[in-house]
């Protein structure tokens, strides 16, 4: 199999607690908030289920049905798959890697606007990070009752790296306000 991808990465993490099927995956996903840290749509789920499972990292154990639902297959993880699994945290724990996120880019063009537009735009960023803020601290909250904080762990780094966020930006913002910060485009 090709290197695992984040998505793989948390299929197999989940199924290391218990044997599930993959909508019950997802739901999890959703209610621990990883669809912050991992792109998760229902079709990409059970598409990498699939995959891991023709690399034999996850087998199915069962098919059942409730009601008139669809048939649900349940996985558990292989031995393989834990190995893969554990490779890959340990990679992605040691060593930094760039991802080439969008904003930095655009931080480092926004000289390109008029000064009074980027202060607009940020401060726009910075009301949208504090309503973000707002909702998935409370949730976070809640979620830390019905599981374990280490299943949560990417879910309080993203709050931490969120409010250093809006610490930066507010300190930019008031030099942008108060022309400490020089900018080609002055108004």
């Amino acid at each position: 199999m090709a290197a695992l991808t984040s998505l793989a990465t948390s299929i197999l993490a989940l199924l290391c607690e218990r044997p599930m099927h993959p909508y019950e995956m997802y739901r999890l996903m959703i209610d621990r908030f990883e669809d912050r840290v991992v792109k998760v749509r229902p079709g990409s789920l059970y598409h990498t289920v699939d995959r891991l499972a023709a690399h034999e990292l996850v087998e199915a154990i069962g098919t059942d049905r409730e009601g008139a639902r669809p048939e649900r297959t349940t996985y558990r993880i292989t031995a393989a798959g834990r190995v893969a699994m554990q490779e890959w945290i340990r990679g992605v724990l040691a060593e930094p890697v760039n991802e080439f996120p969008r904003f930095p880019v655009a931080l480092g063009e926004a000289h390109n606007l008029p000064r009074a537009e980027a202060i607009e735009l940020l401060t726009a960023r910075i009301r949208h990070i504090e309503a973000e803020l707002a909702e998935v601290e409370p949730a976070l909250a809640r979620g830390a009752a019905k599981t374990a904080e280490a299943h949560l762990l990417d879910g309080y780094f993203l709050v931490e790296m969120s409010r250093a966020e809006l610490c930066w930006l507010r300190r930019l913002v008031a030099r942008l306000e108060t022309k400490e910060l020089g900018w080609p485009l002055d108004d």
